[in-house]
């Protein structure tokens, strides 16, 4: 399994579907940060993550343009492109949050 920086993956919880951005990528650990909660981040593996159920969202990185406060703004890694740069294979741009991918996992 192969994990970019920047690439979105999600994971269906019981209470509702949770996002993380991908920070960072070294050799065997994956850093993954919150989409709702910047301030949240955490360290796996490429394999603890596909074991996990995490699936790959999108390949078009998701920057928040309403930080409120300024720890948002720091914890937050600052952006390689434009936010407002439409992907027109993801059909949304980099401020806009993605659509989860949900699929019927009983069929």
């Amino acid at each position: 399994m192969q994990i970019q920086t920047g690439e979105i993956y999600g994971k269906q919880t019981a209470a509702k579907f949770v996002m993380y951005n991908v920070l960072k990528v070294s050799k065997s650990i994956v850093t993954l940060q919150n989409i709702d909660n910047p301030l949240s981040l955490f360290e796996t593996t490429a394999q603890k993550l596909q074991s996990s159920g995490y699936i790959r969202i999108s390949q078009t990185p998701y920057i928040d343009l309403v930080s409120t406060t300024p720890k948002k703004r720091k914890a937050a890694k600052k952006p390689t492109r434009c936010p407002l740069t439409y992907d027109f294979l993801e059909a949304r741009a980099d401020s806009e949050r993605p659509a989860p991918i949900l699929t019927d996992m009983f069929n």
